[in-house]
């Protein structure tokens, strides 16, 4: 009966140590994250359109809103109003599915939105050179246009 009982412990303890999705220190990687995450990649390419949100093409806050919208989340329309709905966060606490806004035009208020992939990089529907849903750097052309994040997934 003990000889059962180990093997089983030391089975299990084997299988959680050597599970791929399994990230002990970042608990924020959850169902809702990786899935909204996974939908936001499968729509990389999908042209800017402005004013829609989906699901082909996608203005700025129209592809953040469509994305929280699959997971059940509830956020307003547009960027203005996205980044009022939480606690504004610094990008040093930034994880994996916030939402992230921007002054692109620094006249001073929000008026960009795209979600935190990790890592330093998000995505978003850009205006433009790339016209479309793409993966940018928050170190590169948007490192002076970053205001702050919020999270909303549980």
């Amino acid at each position: 009966m003990i000889k059962i009982v180990i093997f089983h412990l030391f089975t299990f303890v084997f299988l959680l140590a050597s599970s791929p999705k399994l990230d002990m220190n970042n608990t924020q990687d959850s169902n809702h994250s990786t899935a909204l995450i996974s939908l936001a990649k499968s729509k990389l390419g999908s042209p800017y359109v402005y004013a829609k949100s989906g699901p082909d093409s996608f203005d700025c806050s129209g592809f953040v809103y469509y994305l929280f919208q699959t997971q059940k989340i509830a956020i307003p329309r547009t960027s203005l109003a996205q980044s009022e709905i939480g606690e504004k966060l610094p990008k040093e606490a930034l994880k994996k599915g916030d939402l992230l806004f921007f002054d692109t035009a620094n006249r001073g208020h929000v008026n960009h939105s795209g979600v935190y992939l990790g890592k330093q990089q998000f995505i978003h529907a850009s205006s433009g050179k790339a016209k479309a849903v793409t993966i940018s750097d928050l170190n590169g052309w948007y490192k002076d246009k970053f205001l702050w994040g919020i999270r909303k997934i549980p």
